[in-house]
């Protein structure tokens, strides 16, 4: 009887994980309005509940020279019990005040996690709390680069499993969001300006600094993405080149952390084939906090703006065709348990953000009502529903990408024409073998074997190794062909730069030297 308890608590938990995995996403917005609003934000929240949305994202400041103050505790004890009563769910976003705040000292990352905790206790119907900001950009923290190495990733990783055990330490059931990514980064420590690590780059490095220290436990529930265009009026398919990512480029983000967590105890993202009958963690999901297109301001509202736009925005019917399309993703990518747009309502400086589905003077964008329509389209009895196919992810364990072309033997020195949509390395060689027409897999499975293992000193053959950037062709060429008489083949392996264990191997057609 006990082992049979046993298997159906089993079977129960399997469903219940998988439930999990699968849940219908929240809607809502990242808006500070509601805090900072006199009736402490009963006509924002009342707001949200009319476009069908039920969560308020809410920067929370901490500063370093008051470590132990909630500075603005006045505003979110008002504004934290109306939004109860309309139904809204608050999500703190804990962000430092200046962007060395938690890397000035060794003090300080132990004082931000107290800070978190005491936030955790004095308000306790919070469950969700957003460590830090895109911490791979400047503005938000620093240093980014240390005599031109990355150092960002390493940093905030020791900062998030810090928060991590802080705030299980207060209430198990506290859902840790990281990373609030910045959806680009230049990468480059020596630019002149905005010296930025990339999503892609930024989380192998937080995977690198996880599997060095040796720890056993998760770091965070959910993995907070900001979503922002290139450009304002880039239409929503554009998205980023590798390593950045946008909303549409939801598979590189989820990839990277399957590169970097992938076997730790860190959960990475559900994938289709994940076997269903296995208990086993809740996988993570994406929390995606920010996600917005910069507007134009009609003539009809713009004495409640001032100063000058600083970006080049996009048409309010744009906007609204591209949100509606951001609440189809959603619906139907299983690994989104939230999306929050940026903002409710405009902010009144030109210079700042102009992406509410209201305006400054409180009128009605086309997107409030296109996103509305959508919400109240696609929410049945049982959930938020897709209106097509259910994305279904799969890790890969090949180079994204990969190709390689052959020029034909007798045209001048061999060469090999290489490329892949990610940063890869390579290693190239000529194999001596017996096929005449083609290779048999004994031969093909060998020359793997020997350019996996990168000892090509014993073939005594032409080799080359180097490195490809991402969209770039490299063009290979060895210094002479094979000296002796006999069949060859041309062979290279590609392996990601992001994580050397994907790899893929291309092998030429066999052409003979007489």
């Amino acid at each position: 009887m006990k082992i049979l308890s046993t298997t159906i608590a089993l079977a129960c938990l399997a469903a219940v994980l998988v439930g999990a995995a699968g849940a219908s996403p929240r809607f809502g917005v990242a808006d500070d309005a509601g805090k900072f609003s006199d009736d402490g934000g009963a006509a924002v929240y009342a707001t949200l509940a009319d476009i069908g949305m039920t969560e308020n994202r809410m920067v929370v400041l901490w500063d370093a020279a008051r470590p132990a103050e909630i500075v603005e505790k006045p505003f979110l004890d008002r504004a934290l019990p109306v939004a109860q009563k309309h139904g809204i769910r608050v999500v703190f976003a804990v962000a430092p005040r200046r962007a060395r705040s938690l890397t000035a000292s060794r003090a300080a990352a132990p004082q931000y996690v107290a800070f978190l905790q005491k936030l955790a206790l004095t308000y306790p119907q919070v469950k969700d709390f957003i460590v830090a900001n895109e911490p791979n950009q400047p503005r938000f923290w620093q240093p980014q680069f240390v005599n031109g190495r990355s150092v960002s990733g390493a940093a905030y990783y020791r900062v998030l499993a810090m928060a991590y055990d802080g705030l299980k330490a207060v209430d198990p059931e506290i859902r840790v969001l990281g990373v609030g990514l910045s959806p680009r980064g230049n990468d480059r420590p020596r630019a002149k300006s905005n010296r930025s690590t990339s999503p892609v780059r930024f989380i192998q490095a937080m995977g690198a600094a996880y599997r060095a220290s040796g720890r056993k436990r998760p770091i965070m529930d959910f993995f907070a993405f900001h979503s922002y265009p290139r450009f304002d009026r880039d239409p929503l398919t554009r998205g980023y080149a590798w390593p950045n990512a946008g909303i549409t480029n939801l598979d590189r983000i989820k990839q990277a952390v399957w590169d970097a967590f992938h076997g730790t105890a860190q959960p990475t993202f559900a994938e289709a084939d994940d076997p269903v009958d296995v208990p086993r963690p809740p996988p993570l999901r994406f929390a995606l906090d920010e996600v917005g297109w910069q507007v134009a301001i009609p003539r009809s509202s713009r004495r409640a703006y001032r100063g000058r736009e600083s970006v080049r925005p996009t048409g309010e019917s744009q906007q609204a065709r591209i949100y509606s399309q951001i609440v189809d993703i959603a619906a139907c990518d299983p690994a989104v348990d939230s999306l929050f747009f940026f903002h409710l309502i405009d902010e009144h400086d030109l210079d700042r953000f102009q992406s509410g589905l209201v305006r400054a003077d409180w009128t009605k964008r086309p997107s409030y009502f296109t996103v509305k329509n959508r919400i109240g389209q696609l929410t049945t009895q049982d959930g938020v529903v897709c209106p097509g196919q259910p994305v279904a992810w799969r890790h890969t364990e090949s180079v994204v990408g990969a190709s390689a072309r052959f020029a034909a033997p007798g045209l001048g020195r061999p060469a090999i024409a290489a490329r892949a949509r990610e940063d890869a390395t390579y290693v190239a060689a000529a194999f001596p073998v017996t096929g005449i027409g083609f290779l048999g897999e004994i031969e093909e499975d060998a020359i793997r074997f020997v350019l996996g293992k990168g000892n090509l000193a014993v073939t005594g053959l032409p080799q080359r190794r180097g490195s490809l950037g991402a969209y770039r062709t490299g063009r290979i060429s060895f210094p002479r062909r094979p000296s002796l008489p006999g069949r060859y083949v041309y062979a290279i392996r590609l392996a990601a730069a992001m994580n050397p264990e994907r790899s893929r191997t291309f092998i030429s057609e066999p052409f003979a030297v007489r």
